[in-house]
């Protein structure tokens, strides 16, 4: 493990990009990260530690604690490598244009790799990639005569709906993986008894014309994107009312 009075009070990103001292083994913290994304991804996040890592590595762990610090760095590593799959192909051309596409890549992300809901909040958002997109939403933000407060509230609120959202979706794929559904028709063929006991009560009349005439209850895409609309619309009133 790195020696404590070299690590103590200094980032784990100010580390690393410091001239190296000498040339760099063939491990690199880039590697260690793939690596524990990997055995997440397939395991799950609980799975991932210094020792899993390592095997999957076929190095020992020690190998490893000369670039990480233990799981909390590892954890932030993790982050940032998968927060740079945030950046959207292309260049969006407004504020509405940039949330919308960041929004729709973080979904994407965040189902990709769906242990990302149960890490660490305050490690979800201290890492490069990770602010370098929050920068770049603030700055489609700026100029558009909000204060600094607002902008961080604007773009909080988007986050927080997009990250609800996936998180919601995530969940239900997982609880029918668990179930051994494959299929919505197969989950509410699983849920009908709970259902049809609650419908027929006659308590939720609203409820029970969605559950009969929705059209689009499958298509979580369309849910997403419709939810993510009407957050952006209450945007774009914020910034006219700001403008008028």
């Amino acid at each position: 493990m790195a020696k404590k009075e070299e690590t103590d009070g200094v980032s784990l990103w100010e580390r690393l990009e410091r001239p190296a001292t000498a040339p760099r083994a063939s491990l690199t913290p880039g590697r260690i990260a793939d690596a524990a994304i990997a055995v997440a991804d397939r395991d799950g996040f609980a799975a991932v530690t210094m020792r899993k890592v390592a095997t999957e590595l076929g190095v020992a762990p020690m190998a490893a604690y000369r670039h990480v610090d233990g799981k909390d760095e590892l954890w932030a590593l993790m982050i940032d490598r998968v927060s740079g799959e945030l950046e959207p192909p292309g260049e969006p051309a407004g504020w509405r244009e940039t949330l919308r596409a960041y929004a729709l890549r973080t979904r994407e992300t965040m189902l990709r790799h769906p242990w990302l809901a149960h890490m660490p909040a305050p490690l979800f958002a201290l890492t490069p990639n990770r602010m370098a997109a929050a920068e770049r939403q603030l700055a489609s933000l700026d100029g558009l005569g909000l204060d600094v407060d607002t902008m961080m509230a604007v773009f909080r609120a988007v986050s927080s709906y997009v990250h609800g959202a996936t998180q919601s979706e995530a969940a239900l794929r997982q609880y029918m993986a668990e179930q051994g559904w494959e299929s919505a028709d197969e989950t509410r063929r699983g849920l009908a008894p709970q259902m049809s006991y609650l419908m027929d009560t006659g308590r939720y009349p609203t409820y029970r014309r969605y559950t009969r005439g929705a059209a689009r209850k499958d298509d979580a895409a369309w849910q997403f994107e419709t939810g993510l609309d009407c957050v952006l619309d209450g945007v774009a009133g914020l910034v006219e009312r700001g403008r008028a």
